[in-house]
């Protein structure tokens, strides 16, 4: 791994998206090791300023995410959950940034499930264009840049399946929707409601988006409080695989969001992702 950072140190522009994607995939393997060396010990969990869990294995993938970031892109201005958490926020953005949650379902990884995610993504002029999304403890690795979107097995920090490309499917009947095990409202519970004999699939972390992606479902209604970094590798897999996430208006969801009237920097609103749904008019 070492030798491909060393030989991507220049500007993004001058890097290929395959190139960058690569590097991605190289550090959420890393970092998926020592998430997985975490959940296989004893779990210390302490509490942030907003009240949220963190673990070792959240510092310790950011840290390695970051390094590998910052060495090989030097250029680029970094967001990450763990950081912004400590009050480390870049001054400026511009049109290009990396978005990092280092450990997405923090809540799931602590109660020893396995929907918990490592994420690392691009965003360029607002949009998520590469991203990948890595669950280290199934050995689901879901990777998207425009125009494709890839998915693989990985094991102990290395590829163990071959690559294969996926892609949203046409709506079904029944349709599917994916919903946050933790974090399921009411407004949720409500549009699931308008879904005649509609099958629901709980799962955590970004896993959502993927499983949109691998045309294994259909809907990903989102009406509770999400991040930007919890959401910017899984909608850009979806969107590589021909999906989209919409906010509650009908416009794409935007990232890089400071100085917000009414919430934080890099707060989402309300969102529903889709695969191929044949009536807009029912998702919004």
């Amino acid at each position: 791994m070492s030798g491909t950072l060393q030989s991507i140190n220049t500007t993004t522009a001058a890097v290929s998206d395959e190139a960058i994607l690569a590097v991605f995939e190289g550090l959420a393997l890393e970092a998926g090791q020592g998430v997985m060396e975490v959940y296989n010990s004893d779990i210390a969990v302490t509490a942030k300023a907003d009240a949220s869990p963190v673990t070792l294995a959240d510092k310790a993938s950011e840290k390695v995410i970051l390094e590998g970031l910052r060495k090989a892109f030097p250029d680029v201005p970094c967001v990450s959950e763990e950081e912004i958490a400590e009050g480390f926020v870049p001054p400026a953005l511009g049109g290009l940034f990396f978005l990092v949650d280092p450990l997405d379902g923090t809540k799931e990884f602590i109660k020893r499930r396995t929907d918990f995610t490592v994420n690392i993504a691009l965003i360029r002029n607002g949009a998520p264009e590469i991203g990948v999304v890595y669950a280290p403890c199934t050995g689901r690795f879901f990777s998207g840049r425009p125009g494709r979107a890839e998915a693989f097995e990985a094991r102990d920090g290395k590829v163990v399946s071959d690559r294969h490309r996926i892609h949203v499917r046409d709506g079904r009947q029944p349709l599917t929707i994916v919903a946050s095990r933790s974090h399921l409202t009411p407004e949720t519970e409500e549009f699931i409601k308008k879904v005649s004999a509609a099958e629901i699939v709980s799962v955590g972390s970004s896993l959502k988006f993927c499983l949109l992606a691998a045309g294994e479902a259909d809907i990903y209604p989102r009406f509770g409080r999400t991040m930007e970094w919890d959401t910017a590798a899984g909608d850009a897999v979806l969107r590589a695989a021909g999906g989209t996430t919409h906010t509650l208006d009908g416009a794409s969801l935007v990232y890089g969001k400071r100085n917000q009237a009414n919430d934080a920097d890099f707060a989402n609103p309300h969102f529903v992702s889709s695969g191929r749904i044949s009536d807009p008019a029912f998702v919004f």
